[in-house]
């Protein structure tokens, strides 16, 4: 009997430590009910838990993006071949990612299909016939939709899958400066959805000339770092400058009457930033939930005995009335003992539990706890909904707090390749001066087995140093790491 109890309880809890990543990552994906393998590898279900939280993201976005001026379109999944290959450096970028369609039936196409790996040259060939005078300007448009990128040979759920969702924003200006002008808006708003939300700080800096996105003149990222000590790139924010324009022929007449050609960007949030959550947060009892982002922010679990049940369900749907804004659940299971249903909820990460047994209300109290740190306060029913609305500010709070010092505290300024090397090896990011150079960052890649840089902050010391790989005048300080 002893051994069956065991065995529950190592089926229904996490078994791995959070330092055996990829066991525990699955785990808590799984146990806490956020998505399921399906019979096509790297593509996943978004189990209500997680698209709840996806559908979060989405609508505070789109609704700072409205604000903005974007607007919303949506343009087909499937491109032409001769469409994709417009722009040289963009095609040959995505090449390797390509899943295409060559046959409807059994019949082959004319012209193979590539499945939406991104859209910028479906959109671009109507752009460049929507776009005639810089009346039409500027023209921010926006689609919430799936792509698919088939490279990789080694899946994650959410972090890297096959087939994600994302936002991909194109808009398109009668200037450089004023296309470059909207980079802080945009980073801004992903910025305001990460830390205040998910609860997650990050580095945003200009990406190097060989890690910019293809086709662009530059980027700008968001790189988030994981608990096991590689950083993952989120939101992003392109600009293209004229080079998808005059590969599509976007070209308008501008004030003074001379045939010119646009000016673009592109910028993306993406699915993968639940993944990013899952893993900075959560623990080895499971999932941990920014309460601002968390799909139930409240349950109760009544503790019911069969000569009190009545009363104490009593309170409780007085309770849940009164809290009916956080989303409550109430677990009135009576199959289940109060100490399993603890661990479940533990596990699927709801923000508070409130626990009402009789002896709590022959005080007129429950007991209130926090699932980021376990701690327990007996809190008066007449005060519980202004004490619970502290306490979920306090936890979104805290947990920002946690995970900004753990980035800052993982960060190390270096000047040379060894203490770069042994940064690394100590699953820390690595602040380093470096060249602009291509092959630099191939030589770098090729010492550290891996490591590249992740991004170039704007704020830079007054003195850079020498590179510490060529040894030269270094041309900036990166942030250097192991990246997915």
């Amino acid at each position: 009997m002893k051994k069956d109890k065991i065995v529950e309880k190592d089926l229904k809890g996490i078994t791995a430590e959070k330092d055996e990543f990829s066991e525990w990552f699955t785990q808590i994906m799984l146990k806490a009910e956020l998505a399921d393998y399906t019979s096509v590898s790297g593509c996943i279900v978004f189990k209500p838990r997680a698209y709840a939280i996806w559908e979060k993201i989405k609508e505070e976005s789109d609704k700072r993006f409205k604000k903005i001026g974007v607007q919303n379109v949506y343009f087909p999944l499937f491109i032409p071949e001769k469409t994709l290959m417009k722009e040289a450096e963009h095609f040959k970028g995505f090449t390797p990612e390509v899943a295409w369609i060559t046959h409807a039936g059994d019949s082959k196409l004319n012209e193979r299909l590539a499945i939406r790996p991104t859209s910028e040259t479906l959109m671009y060939e109507s752009y460049s016939k929507w776009i005639r005078s810089w009346r039409d300007l500027p023209l921010i448009y926006n689609q919430w939709n799936n792509v698919v990128r088939w490279e990789f040979k080694h899946p994650v759920p959410f972090l890297r899958s096959r087939e994600f969702l994302w936002n991909e924003g194109h808009s398109v200006y009668a200037s450089k400066k004023e296309a470059e002008s909207e980079r802080e808006k945009i980073l801004g708003i992903y910025r305001e959805i990460c830390e205040k939300y998910l609860a997650l700080p990050s580095l945003i800096g200009k990406k190097s000339k060989k890690e910019t996105f293809a086709g662009a003149e530059y980027t700008y990222s968001m790189e988030f770092f994981m608990p096991h000590g590689k950083a993952i790139q989120g939101p992003d924010w392109h600009h293209d400058g004229q080079n998808f324009a005059k590969a599509y022929g976007i070209k308008f007449l501008n004030k003074d009457g001379k045939e010119d050609y646009a000016y673009q960007n592109t910028w993306a949030i993406s699915t993968r930033m639940l993944g990013v959550m899952f893993a900075i947060h959560s623990d080895e009892k499971g999932l941990i939930l920014p309460p601002k982002i968390a799909p139930n922010k409240v349950v109760i679990v009544p503790i019911l005995f069969e000569d009190s049940k009545d009363k104490v369900l009593k309170i409780v749907k007085e309770i849940e009335k009164d809290l009916n804004e956080y989303n409550i659940l109430v677990d009135d299971r009576e199959e289940y003992k109060p100490g399993y249903k603890f661990n479940e909820w533990e596990m699927k990460g709801i923000p508070v539990r409130i626990e009402v047994g009789p002896k709590d209300l022959d005080k007129k109290e429950v007991v209130l706890v926090r699932r980021d740190n376990f701690s327990k306060e007996r809190v008066k029913v007449k005060e519980l909904n202004k004490r619970v609305g502290e306490v979920l500010e306090e936890i979104q709070e805290d947990m920002f707090k946690k995970a900004y010092n753990f980035l800052h505290e993982s960060i190390v300024e270096c000047k040379s390749i060894a203490e770069v090397k042994k940064v690394l090896d100590n699953k820390k990011i690595a602040y380093a001066p470096i060249v602009n150079s291509d092959k630099v960052e191939e030589e770098l890649k090729t010492i550290t087995v891996g490591a590249k840089v992740l991004n170039i902050p704007d704020k830079q010391p007054d003195k850079k140093g020498k590179c510490i790989i060529s040894g030269k005048e270094a041309s900036y300080f990166a942030y250097i790491g192991k990246s997915y």
